[in-house]
């Protein structure tokens, strides 16, 4: 798997080859328009994580909210550190609409960090499954949270995220599917977006909401 240390995709050249690697993808790529996938390389890489703990299952909007309120329990000057977090009281925690499951996450996550358990400087200089597995032992964190950070921190583009439900609906979608896409099919119809699965995989998520302002 190709190493990437610094985060600096071309999209056009992306978007070329997905675009004749894949008459389906091609057709989803005309209808949502130019890439607009954001990268966050100099992102907090604990806040990173911690964004990407609160995201799960939840929708972006709801996500984006509780981290919000998260955030605005310490002083707007600086990103809390790991060692603030840990002597955060958990029902101050919880009231930032933190379940208690992702609360014990966020938790393990600042210990780790602030004992060098985990070597969030390390990670850019990781193959992608050498950071998934690192990542993962973290409490709260699987391959999905990991894939999300590989994505939208490291940037990493050949990512397939194949148990991401807004990727299995826009493809379940866009190829007419009779239902959602398992990890195997998904990955033989990606097969021919290598090496920009993770543009590809934008794509079928702005698609998503791209019908959503549609009304359909």
């Amino acid at each position: 798997m190709t190493r990437v240390d610094s985060p600096k995709p071309t999209w056009t050249a992306a978007v070329r080859k997905l675009r004749g690697a894949d008459p389906v993808l091609a057709t989803v790529i005309e209808q949502v328009g130019p890439c607009r996938l954001a990268l966050h390389p100099a992102e907090n890489p604990f806040m990173a994580l911690a964004s990407c703990i609160v995201s799960q299952q939840l929708s972006g909007k709801a996500a984006a909210t509780i981290f919000g309120r998260f955030q605005g329990l310490y002083p707007r000057s600086a990103p809390p550190t790991p060692k603030q977090v840990l002597r955060t009281p958990v029902e101050k925690l919880r009231s930032a609409g933190l379940s208690g499951a992702k609360t014990a996450a966020i938790h393990d996550l600042a210990r780790r960090i602030s004992d060098g358990l985990l070597p969030v400087d390390a990670l850019g200089r990781m193959d992608d499954e050498a950071v998934i597995e690192t990542l993962s032992s973290v409490r709260g964190i699987g391959r999905w949270s990991a894939e999300m950070y590989l994505i939208f921190r490291l940037g990493r583009p050949d990512v397939l995220p194949v148990g991401d439900l807004g990727l299995r609906k826009g493809v379940q979608r866009a190829y007419g599917l009779e239902e959602l896409p398992k990890p195997v099919r998904l990955e033989q119809i990606a097969h021919p977006w290598r090496p920009y699965r993770s543009i590809a995989t934008w794509y079928f998520w702005a698609s998503l909401d791209a019908k959503a302002g549609d009304g359909a």
